[in-house]
This record gives C-alpha cells, sequence and structure tokens, in this order.
C-alpha cells in the first residue's frame, strides 16, 4: 500500500546518516498537536517525560529522551512479518505531552488532556515513559467513554492501593484506579510476567476479586509462549484493547536501566515473540514504561526498549489500518 502522505515517513538510513539530524522517534517526522498536519497522522509516537510517581529510584523522566535518540537506529520493515507501519499509516512523533514534574495532579490532568485531544483527532497512541503511572492518564482518556482491555507485561501487578499512607497516585497504582474509575475493565486485562518479592499480597488478591487475570513468571515458562498468548487473544477478544509494556519485565540482564529491576524475567526475544503474537486484535493504544537512563547511560536498555516499541508499533499500524476500512 503506498502511504498516504509521502511526507510522512522516516529518513532514510542510506540518505542521511543515523546519528546526523534531530533525533526523532524513528526518524519520523515532528509534528506538533497543534499543526493541521496532525490530523492526518494516524498513529502518534509520543514521549511522557514523568516520573514523579517513582517510589524510589527516579530516571524515567529522562525515558523519552534517550529513546528517541536509540530509536534513530530502527529500518523501516519487520524481520518476520514484514509490516512496513510506514507503509500502512501515516506515523508521527508529536513531540511529548507536558507535565509539571512538581505536582503529580497537574501532570496526570495535562497527560489526560493531550491524549483527549489525540482521541478526538481519532490519533492512536505509541507511547514512551515515563514511570508507569502516566497508564493512568493515557487509559483515562482511551477509555473515557467505554473501559477498554489491557494485556500488560510487567514484573509488577501495578495494582497497589497506595503507597506510604494514603499515597494514591504511583507508578505502584495506575491500573487500581482505571479499574476503580471505570477506565479499564479488569474481566478483559491480563498480566503477564508478573514475579518478584513482594510487600503483601494485597495487590493479588484486589486485583483477582476484580476478574483479571495474572500469569506469573512461572507459569509463562511451563506453559510456553504460544498457550499463553493464546489465552490473551481469548480474554480481550475483538473489542478494544490497550498494551503496557514495563520494560522491567524483561529480566534486568538484557535491560538493567530501569527503576525496579526483579531477576528471572523473559528474554528480549521472548519478549518480541509475545509482542508479535498481538497481531489480529482490535489495539487502540500501547506504551513501553520505565526506561530510566540514569541506571544505564550506555544506551543498552534504551536501544531494548525502543525495539519493542518498533514491534509494538508494526502490531498497531494493521490494527489501525484494518479501523480505516
Amino acid at each position: 500500500m503506498q502511504p498516504k502522505n509521502p511526507a510522512f515517513q522516516p529518513i532514510p538510513g542510506l540518505k542521511t546518516a543515523r546519528f546526523a539530524g534531530m533525533p526523532t522517534f524513528m526518524r519520523l517526522p515532528h509534528i506538533e498537536i497543534e499543526d493541521p498536519q496532525a490530523n492526518k497522522t494516524d498513529i502518534a509516537i509520543v514521549g511522557v517525560p514523568f516520573d514523579g510517581g517513582t517510589s524510589n529510584r527516579p530516571g524515567p523522566r529522562h525515558g523519552p529522551r534517550q529513546l528517541r535518540d536509540l530509536s534513530t537506529m530502527i529500518r523501516t520493515t519487520h524481520p518476520r512479518s514484514g509490516v512496513n507501519p510506514f507503509r500502512l499509516v501515516n506515523c508521527a512523533d508529536l513531540g511529548d505531552a507536558p507535565v509539571n514534574p512538581m505536582d503529580i495532579m497537574q501532570s496526570l490532568d495535562l497527560i489526560t488532556g493531550f491524549y483527549n485531544q489525540l482521541s478526538d483527532k481519532g490519533i492512536t497512541p505509541l507511547s514512551a515513559g515515563g514511570d508507569h503511572l502516566v497508564s493512568f492518564p493515557i487509559l483515562r482518556a482511551l477509555g473515557r467513554d467505554k473501559a477498554v482491555g489491557m494485556i500488560h507485561f510487567d514484573a509488577h501487578t501495578d495494582m497497589n492501593d497506595a503507597y506510604f499512607g494514603d499515597s494514591k497516585y504511583t507508578h505502584g497504582t495506575p491500573f487500581r484506579r482505571a479499574i476503580e474509575q471505570g477506565f479499564l475493565d479488569p474481566n478483559r486485562t491480563i498480566q503477564i510476567g508478573i514475579r518478584g518479592v513482594k510487600y503483601e499480597t494485597t495487590d493479588f488478591d484486589w486485583a483477582l476479586d476484580q476478574g483479571v487475570r495474572i500469569i506469573e513468571i512461572e507459569e509463562l515458562f511451563e506453559r510456553g509462549i504460544a498457550s499463553v498468548m493464546q489465552e490473551a487473544h481469548d480474554i480481550v477478544g475483538d473489542q478494544a484493547t490497550y498494551v503496557s509494556f514495563d520494560i522491567d519485565g524483561i529480566d534486568p540482564s538484557f535491560a538493567p536501566g530501569t527503576g525496579t529491576p526483579e531477576i528471572g524475567g523473559f528474554t528480549t526475544f521472548q519478549a518480541q515473540q509475545m509482542v508479535r503474537a498481538l497481531a489480529g486484535l482490535n489495539l487502540i493504544g500501547a506504551d513501553l514504561v520505565e526506561v530510566s537512563p540514569p541506571f544505564d547511560p550506555s544506551g543498552g536498555t534504551a536501544w531494548v526498549g525502543a525495539s519493542i516499541m518498533f514491534e509494538l508499533l508494526c502490531v498497531l499500524a494493521p490494527a489501525c489500518d484494518a479501523r480505516s476500512k
């Protein structure tokens, strides 16, 4: 299929060196959301440079910038599926959602407002965090009319109630808040790769009581990826589904640059296999969160993150294209 607008194409790596020019996500055009060109965008890659919900090791606020830089290594065509997302739909870098690093609640409102604008324009978002709290305001925008389903790859459930007494909005609480406030459908939510030591089991207990399906890492390895991902398809069905990928789902031997690493995770190839298995679903958005450059200045973790973002784009683009027909 020919691109809808030839300008909405990455800069070819054999035309301009990848290390040259201003870095944008995957070398795509940078378009401001107020620009009329934004109305032609099908998929927006957006940064959310916020880590005000981090409880221990901050740094993901710097994730979008490093992910942009490393994503200039991405080429255009998926090696397995053959999908070229830039030939299916118009993709663009729409910059960063606005945040106030001094105010969590205002930041959540600012982020929701930005994603409401994307939703109003019919734009599908692929987001780069930021800590995992940023998924909450995104879901608040995408699920404002009807709760969405979710496939969530992570070491942690992020279904806690509160931190340090009564702090309800942290990177460990976004999906509990989203379910409570009606933006996320717990009966169409599956969490994959959960592991690691716990404060207690209340997050598990609450999520299971709501109908969330939790696949711990042991079950994933025992059953295999194909079986687990088929169950994910069965759970979310053909309705609107969001994908959230926390980089700490991947074992820290592959991705050490994150705030809450947990050993015993999946490999980068297993992560690719799981994301590839999302093909055919009605995907309405995705995020890649918790890349923390201060813990991996080499950029190795960001390269893993950018690569997973391309995998996500290669399943988002066909879903977006199918909705337009």
